[in-house]
C-alpha cells in the first residue's frame, strides 16, 4: 500500500484552480521528487495531504487511510517558508518544537547533540537562532524537521542558501533517512539534485499532472535521436550525423530521421575508431522541465 495517494484532488480558491485533477502516489521507503515551477499547485497539493487544506474533491490517503491526529507525529515536514523561532537560542528552539512531536526536553537534547555535531552548529547551540546565517538557520530546520525520527518525511526546497559542503551533508541525510525505511518526499527547483537523488518524479504545472514516473523512464521518453561518444582521437566525420555538439569533453552527434545508433557505433569500429564513451543522449531532467513547462505556456 503506499504512503501517498492521492486521486483525482482538485483545491480552488475563487476563481483560480490551485490543483486541478491531480493524481499520484508514493510507495513505502522511496525517495520522491515533487516538481513544478513558482505558483504550479505543489504547495497547495502537500497542504492538503497534511489536511492543511481540505480538497474541493478527490480523495487522500496518508500512511493508510485518512490523516488523523495521531498520524501527524509520523510525519516530519519542513515547508519552504521557515518556521524557527528567532529570539529564542537555537537549543531551546529544538526543545519546543520536539515538544509539539511528544519529545521530552532530554529525548530532544540527546537527539539533537549527534545532529548539531554533524552539522557544525554544536558551538552555536546557545546562540539565538536570529543570530545564525542563513545555511546555520537551514541546517537547524533540517534538524527540526527529522528529530522526531518520522515515518514520512516531506521536505520543501531543503537545500536553499546551502554551500556545496552542506549540500553534500543533507544529501546523504535524506540518502540514509531512505535507507533507514523512511518515505521521502523532496521539492526542489535544484534539477540536478533531484536527478540525482530521486528515483520517481511528478511534475505539476498550472495545477496538472505533466509527468509522472520513473525518471529514467521519462528521460528516454524525451529522448533525441543522439548519442554521447569520446574517442582517444577524437570523432571523425560519420554517415548519418546531422550535427556535431561538443559536449563536456566528448561530442552529442545529433543523428538524422532513422539512422539508429547501433548503425554509429558498428561505422566506429568498423573505421577502428578507439572509443572510450558511447552512450545514447538523454536529456537532463533540466532540459525536459524547460520543454514541458514552456510548452504548456505556448512558447
Amino acid at each position: 500500500m503506499p504512503v501517498i495517494e492521492l486521486s483525482h484532488i482538485s483545491k480552488s480558491f475563487g476563481a483560480v484552480k490551485a490543483v486541478d485533477d491531480v493524481s499520484f502516489s508514493v510507495e513505502k521507503g522511496e525517495l520522491f521528487g515533487l516538481l513544478g515551477p513558482n505558483g504550479a499547485g505543489k504547495t497547495t497539493s502537500i497542504r492538503c495531504m497534511l489536511d492543511i487544506f481540505k480538497p474541493d474533491s478527490g480523495s487522500i490517503s496518508i500512511l493508510g487511510g485518512p490523516m488523523t491526529e495521531a498520524k501527524k507525529d509520523r510525519i516530519g515536514y519542513m515547508p519552504e517558508e521557515r518556521g524557527l523561532y528567532q529570539d529564542i537560542p537555537l537549543e531551546r528552539c529544538l526543545a519546543y518544537l520536539g515538544s509539539l512531536k511528544g519529545l521530552s526536553e532530554a529525548e530532544v537534547k540527546r537527539r539533537a547533540a549527534g545532529y548539531l555535531e554533524r552539522f557544525d552548529l554544536a558551538a552555536h547551540k546557545h546562540k539565538k537562532v536570529k543570530e545564525l546565517s542563513k545555511g546555520m538557520q537551514q541546517k537547524a530546520q533540517v534538524i527540526a524537521t527529522i528529530l522526531h525520527q518520522p515515518e514520512l518525511l516531506i521536505v520543501d526546497e531543503p537545500f536553499s542558501g546551502l554551500d556545496p559542503v552542506n549540500t553534500q551533508m543533507i544529501k546523504d541525510l535524506l540518502r540514509e533517512q531512505r535507507e533507514a525505511g523512511v518515505t521521502v518526499v523532496l521539492c526542489s527547483h535544484q534539477m540536478h539534485l533531484v536527478e540525482e537523488l530521486c528515483d520517481r518524479i511528478v511534475l505539476i504545472d498550472h495545477g496538472h499532472v505533466m509527468l509522472y514516473g520513473a525518471l529514467e523512464e521519462i528521460r528516454r521518453q524525451f529522448a533525441a535521436n543522439a548519442v554521447l561518444v569520446k574517442g582517444a582521437d577524437g570523432v571523425p566525420a560519420l554517415e548519418g550525423v546531422e550535427r556535431v555538439e561538443p559536449v563536456n569533453g566528448a561530442v552529442k552527434l545529433h543523428l538524422r530521421p532513422g539512422v539508429q545508433p547501433q548503425e554509429v557505433l558498428r561505422e566506429l569500429v568498423r573505421r577502428d575508431v578507439p572509443v572510450e564513451h558511447f552512450e545514447i543522449a538523454l536529456p537532463t531532467l533540466d532540459e525536459i522541465f524547460i520543454r514541458v513547462v514552456q510548452g504548456r505556456s505556448g512558447f
